[in-house]
């Protein structure tokens, strides 16, 4: 699991930006063990003029395992499949009415740290809950973003080669049922929320603009230094 550090100091503004932008592909509706199979080849086949990129997506209905899941914390899938991965973490559900982001980046290019990386999804997370009057959070040692007690952001990475893949998934409008049958990120009884709850207007394509926008502004900033 990935701890969240404050920022403590600013570097010069040209640090995090690369030169090259950072586009966003919108894929649909996908299966998730294509998907995973494809940020592994994107990931594997990159040079250095290789450009990031953003996916934007939604999941057919799915556990991911992660590398630290533990089985006993799939407590009834109910039919609905359970993919092992490489991300970090433990076991969340994905589902149709959540926006995922996977965020394939090269984070010496950017000059990006993992604990940099994961506060600028989480701010990005932040801000675009935000935009829909709703006030989300972190909670300490617990990576994603939460409003109130519950988790309405869930996120993990991989890192290899100094390039990242996998991301952060947002529950916008989306059936909560299947996160029963499974102890969240490994925490027995975790609430889980969508924004859809809070903002009954919230669409699932435009939150995930939203969201997008708010990663490309995040990681266009100046780098903080958390050490």
């Amino acid at each position: 699991m990935l701890a969240v550090a404050t920022p403590m100091q600013t570097r010069p503004p040209a640090a995090r930006r690369g030169g090259r932008g950072l586009p966003v592909k919108r894929l649909g509706l996908t299966d998730y063990a294509e998907t995973f199979a494809a940020m592994r080849a994107f990931t594997a086949a990159r040079d250095t003029d290789t450009q990031d990129e953003i996916w934007l997506t939604e999941h057919a209905p799915v556990y991911t395992l992660g590398l630290a899941g533990k089985p006993e914390h799939v407590l009834n899938p109910q039919g609905i499949p359970v993919v092992a991965t490489d991300r970090g973490g433990q076991v969340t559900y994905h589902g149709p009415g959540q926006v995922v982001a996977y965020l394939l980046i090269d984070l010496r290019r950017r000059d990006l740290k993992v604990r940099e990386l994961v506060a600028c999804i989480e701010d990005a997370v932040i801000a675009t809950l935000a935009e829909y009057g709703v006030k989300g959070g972190r909670r300490a040692g617990m990576p994603g973003v939460y409003v109130g007690g519950a988790k309405i952001a869930a996120l993990g990475l991989k890192v290899k080669g100094g390039c990242t893949y996998h991301g952060v998934s947002l529950n916008v409008a989306m059936d909560l049922a299947p996160y029963a049958g499974i102890n969240p990120c490994g925490y027995a009884g975790l609430a889980s929320a969508q924004l859809r709850d809070y903002a009954p207007g919230a669409d699932v394509e435009q939150v995930g603009a939203r969201l997008a926008h708010h990663l490309q502004r995040m990681l266009e900033q100046p780098t903080t230094d958390l050490t």
